[in-house]
């Protein structure tokens, strides 16, 4: 299997994916994936040694993770107990493989059709530098944005979401 990258397209070769390989191996630390179980919050906050708040909004609960870096993970979860949604914010993005969990071929599957829609007329694959990552899919949204030491986004499974929640909220 083939890692999402996240780099910019330079080649038609190089065009089929856009997310980084080097997030894999980046040292931000593993999370809930979108589909887990709220039990999982607690293995996670273990994991990334950080501070536990949990927020009660009547329609999910939001459990904010904090690392001694400043790094901050925000799971949010339905009454029900699935993670519906992730958030993050940190110096380096997430690794997308353990975030997205069962979501995450779904993610590399719309990336790499993504990639291979962005052509010129000609035929020339279109230059892309770094810029946001959007994957809005059915089964999943993906917003990814920053630069090195600044990045943030969201990942949301819309069939997840309760109702009476707005999408919106999940940041």
């Amino acid at each position: 299997m083939k890692p999402l990258r996240w780099v910019g397209l330079r080649t038609a070769s190089g065009a089929g994916i856009l997310l980084a390989s080097f997030l894999l191996l980046l040292p931000f630390p593993a999370w809930a994936a979108l589909g887990d179980n709220a039990a999982s919050v607690l293995t996670d906050q273990a994991r990334m040694k950080g501070t536990l708040h949990s927020t009660d909004n009547r329609t999910y609960v939001l459990h904010e993770i904090t690392m001694s870096s400043g790094a901050k993970v925000r799971e949010f979860v339905t009454p029900g107990g699935a993670v519906f949604g992730v958030a993050w914010e940190g110096q380096f993005p997430p690794n997308f493989e353990l975030l997205l969990g069962a979501y995450y071929q779904q993610a590399q599957q719309a990336a790499e059709q993504r990639a291979a829609t962005q052509t010129q007329p000609d035929g020339v694959p279109v230059r892309r530098g770094r810029g946001p990552l959007v994957i809005q899919t059915p089964g999943l949204v993906l917003n990814q944005t920053g630069h090195m030491r600044s990045f943030h986004g969201v990942a949301y499974v819309p069939q997840l979401v309760p109702q009476g929640v707005q999408a919106s909220e999940i940041r």
